[in-house]
């Protein structure tokens, strides 16, 4: 019987659990099973007590294409944005800090995994976008951890024309935390810092820095996944997701 290779890598070293988005058949989209390994992964950590921090990575030159297309054109609607609410609420609610780390890049859905870290450190080849506009979709459930972040004028301008973007441009938006020429680097200083921070510290300073994007998740993921669930099961994005995996420009962009 053959086992599937994971397509999270969980390894633990010196206090801190990596997890690495590892899919390049699909460019670690969120596909179902990613995000229930993610989910663990992300649970595992929260339990040890030796683990003082979580850092969100990738293998390849995408960190996360964003919903697994392949299973949005054809499953229940409410099944991908629920999920991934489930998954950006668990990096929230985790009592470590977690770190995204990314060369690579990022559209769509995997802005909000983003969104929901604690700190994310980009490299010089990072690139990002809101490409849900251009299949017919939204940025709804991501915009839970990412509207009480993001300068709104740069949100305005991004969601709406889903213009790509640099990392220097993440930074200046509130995207990320800072833009590295050697993220490694500027990665190991942020944990040698959390590792000066006390378990319980480290919890509660994050619980209120975190305290408005807890309250969007409260006031809004339900009106959100309905809102994510009726685009993708409206006909315009089938047909926009339909085009993207066909590689054809959107009936809308001909």
């Amino acid at each position: 019987m053959t086992v599937d290779a994971p397509l999270v890598r969980v390894t633990t070293a010196d206090a801190v659990t990596t997890l690495e988005l590892d899919s390049p058949h699909n460019r670690n989209a969120l596909s179902t099973r990613l995000m229930a390994e993610l989910n663990q992964g992300l649970a595992d950590a929260a339990a040890d007590p030796a683990v003082r921090a979580v850092v969100l990575g990738h293998t390849g030159k995408v960190f996360c294409a964003g919903a697994d297309l392949s299973e949005a054109t054809g499953s229940d609607p409410t099944v991908g944005p629920r999920g991934l609410v489930d998954i950006q609420r668990a990096i929230v609610d985790c009592p470590k800090p977690v770190i995204a780390l990314v060369d690579g890049h990022v559209r769509a859905g995997g802005l909000g995994l983003l969104g929901s870290c604690d700190l994310a450190v980009a490299g010089p080849q990072s690139t990002f976008a809101f490409t849900e506009v251009r299949l017919g979709l939204a940025p709804a459930v991501i915009s839970l951890p990412l509207r009480p972040k993001l300068d709104p004028r740069a949100a305005s301008r991004y969601y709406l024309t889903g213009e790509t973007f640099d990392a220097a441009e993440a930074a200046r938006i509130g995207l990320i935390t800072e833009a590295a020429d050697d993220p490694a680097a500027t990665l190991k200083t942020l944990l040698d810092a959390i590792r000066l921070g006390s378990p319980q510290g480290l919890a509660e300073s994050k619980r209120l820095a975190n305290a408005d994007v807890v309250a969007s998740f409260e006031r809004g993921a339900e009106e959100l996944v309905t809102l994510s669930a009726r685009l993708f099961g409206s006909e315009e994005a089938q047909q926009g997701m339909r085009a993207f995996l066909e590689r054809k420009p959107a009936p809308w962009a001909q």
